[in-house]
């Protein structure tokens, strides 16, 4: 953890580069810093995922809107401060890649942090060794 998944309506593929979005918003993710200047989220943790909706309905239906909802899920002990760091940093991310579009259509942007005891969490990566120097 952390993970930040993307769900966006289908009409703003051909319209975004997505995979650019989501490199964007892991390096954003890689350069928060908590009060004492140390990292946040570990580089072999950190994962974004973007998935376009099959189906959707927007708004009244009356025009071709579109919607872009990201909910970053980050484990437990950071501090409110940390958690507001991260989610403007990422808005900011999000919004200057979508600016092009905003000028072009509708858009809405949803952006949620969730943090919580979880019921289960297991874990097999051979990922983080990679990164433990980091």
């Amino acid at each position: 953890m952390p993970h930040l998944v993307i769900l966006y309506t289908a009409n703003l593929e051909p319209e975004t580069d997505m995979a650019a979005l989501c490199r964007s918003l892991a390096d954003t993710m890689l350069a928060v810093q908590d009060e004492a200047g140390g990292r946040v989220f570990p580089t072999g943790g950190t994962r974004v995922l973007a998935y376009p909706a099959a189906h959707s309905a927007v708004a009244d239906g009356k025009a071709d809107y579109a919607f872009v909802y990201l909910n970053l899920r980050m484990g437990r002990g950071r501090s409110e401060a940390t958690h507001k760091r991260a989610g403007d940093a990422l808005l900011m991310a999000t919004r200057t890649h979508f600016q092009p579009v905003f000028m072009r259509r509708h858009i809405g942007i949803t952006l949620h942090i969730d943090e919580g005891p979880e019921v289960f969490d297991a874990k097999h990566s051979n990922l983080h060794p990679l990164f433990s120097s980091s």
